[in-house]
């Protein structure tokens, strides 16, 4: 029948293979970021313990293997089986089967990652996570190798590229000024929540580059993602603006999986004969005898349909005044609202954590030491690293405190784990300067960093110039009964 020919996408193979295997990639990265740090942060003994919270899940109603019990058991079996499940949809093993097998193992993915979220509190309280969910339920139903592509999902999928660039785009315009001035980058890599080790160097460039930087970012999500629904190869050359924005944003920053789960989805618009012409190894023709079962097509439709009447409310909140960000509008974490730095910090204020072994924190030759974290900046000489699309949990929620407040909860169990010599806590640092031991006190104080100019650097050798500010948290001790 002609519509189901419209039905059979035959000409996006390719983008299927990136968009099934790069999806499980990014789960994987997930499941095991959270396997490594999830029990330190919310575990049984964590600094936000989830059993204290599961009445409060089963109030609220969501969905997840965790509303009856939680263990860091069941925890790490959870993990386990999305590593294992996501592994074998990298390497197409589901997709040789019928379309049924790989749909079956995305949702698998989709609802033990939403199983974590529902309960990981503000440690998984970003963006990315409900992109990650939407992205894994959309991609279950782009079929397996003995079927073509549909067409209305990899439109779904350009869709919720479309309210991610987009989303961000008009985020930028209703916040800061810094974005209508076009001044955002120059403060922005140097303030972001994690540089990377080429965050330096950006920062450096010459001012009106940064300008340029704006522009292109408008551009990029205000204009271009509209071209995403165009005819080829206008889609396909849409996609791949994005893909180069999101790549200078991977080499400049840390932003977890953010900016890989927008390169992988941009390749829904991304059409064979195109991929073809850039990379001549991409073959043209993909199963062209493939054909699409009933059972399939009334499956898909039905997907389909959901999915847009759960677009009412986010097509709503683009346009609205005061749009929501990183904001979902049902339980199942589907059809988001997404958006970022609406506004760009004019300053990087730096939470540096001590402690000391001395018997009086207070006297003026007291030794204190410095904790040294994984991604965030500290020791001024040391050159950041990139860990994304890995998440540093801990390290991401540092940068927050400045900016909230230096007293939440979890940060003062946090001190409070240091002063135990916890070692599940010292595992997620890169230093702990008493090598297991437990310190007398341990104190907070902040600092204003910046970047070390070209001159800075080669007279001193650091990255960093840092400025004492105030002690947000004066010298504690553990109660005489628990030292």
């Amino acid at each position: 029948m002609e519509w189901l020919s419209w039905f059979d996408a035959r000409d996006y193979e390719f983008a299927r293979q990136v968009l099934q295997r790069g999806t499980a990639a990014l789960y994987l990265v997930a499941f095991l970021s959270t396997m490594n740090q999830f029990p330190a942060l919310l575990g049984d003994h964590g600094l936000l313990p989830v059993p204290r919270i599961l009445d409060m899940v089963r109030r609220m109603g969501r969905p997840g293997l965790f509303r009856s019990r939680y263990s860091d058991r069941l925890l790490r079996i959870v993990c386990l089986a999305g590593l294992v499940v996501s592994g074998l949809l990298i390497l197409g093993i589901p997709q040789a089967g019928p379309p049924w097998v790989p749909m079956l193992g995305f949702l698998a993915l989709w609802f033990l990652y939403m199983s974590i979220v529902n309960i990981g509190q503000t440690f998984y309280g970003f963006g990315w996570e409900i992109l990650l969910l939407e992205a894994g339920f959309t991609v279950a139903f782009l079929g397996s190798d003995q079927t073509p592509p549909p067409t209305t999902i990899l439109l779904l999928i350009t869709w919720l590229v479309f309210r991610l660039e987009f989303g961000a785009g008009m985020i930028k315009i209703r916040g800061g000024r810094e974005w209508r001035d076009l001044t955002a980058m120059f403060y922005h890599h140097e303030t972001q929540p994690m540089p990377g080790p080429l965050s330096r160097q950006a920062h450096l460039l010459p001012r009106p580059l940064h300008k340029v930087e704006v522009l292109g970012n408008h551009f990029a999500q205000l204009v271009v993602p509209f071209f995403l629904f165009a005819p080829q190869p206008l889609a396909s050359i849409a996609a791949g603006i994005i893909v180069l924005t999101q790549l200078w944003l991977v080499g400049t920053g840390n932003f977890a999986w953010l900016n890989w789960a927008a390169i992988v989805l941009a390749f829904a618009a991304v059409s064979d004969p195109v991929a073809h012409a850039v990379f001549p190894f991409i073959p043209l023709q993909w199963h062209r005898g493939a054909a699409t079962p009933v059972w399939w097509l009334v499956v898909v439709l039905a997907v389909t349909l959901l999915l847009l009447v759960l677009s009412y409310r986010p097509l709503l909140n683009l346009f609205s005044k005061h749009q929501l960000m990183n904001a979902s509008f049902n339980r199942w974490r589907l059809v988001n609202a997404y958006g970022a730095f609406g506004t760009v910090t004019k300053q990087r204020v730096e939470v540096v954590v001590e402690g000391t072994l001395d018997e009086s924190p207070d006297a003026p030759d007291s030794l204190w030491l410095e904790y040294g974290f994984k991604g965030k900046p500290g020791e001024v000489r040391r050159l950041p690293r990139q860990w994304a699309p890995y998440h540093l949990r801990l390290d991401w929620l540092m940068w927050f405190l400045p900016l909230r407040t230096i007293h939440e909860d979890w940060f003062l169990r946090f001190l409070v784990k240091l002063l135990e010599a916890d070692q599940p806590t010292l595992r997620l640092l890169r230093e702990d300067p008493f090598d297991g031991g437990r310190p007398r006190w341990v104190r907070v104080r902040t600092f204003l960093y910046r970047f070390s100019t070209r001159k800075e650097f080669r007279d001193t050798g650091a990255r960093w110039v840092r400025t004492p500010l105030y002690e947000a948290v004066p010298p504690m001790s553990l109660p005489p009964g628990r030292t």
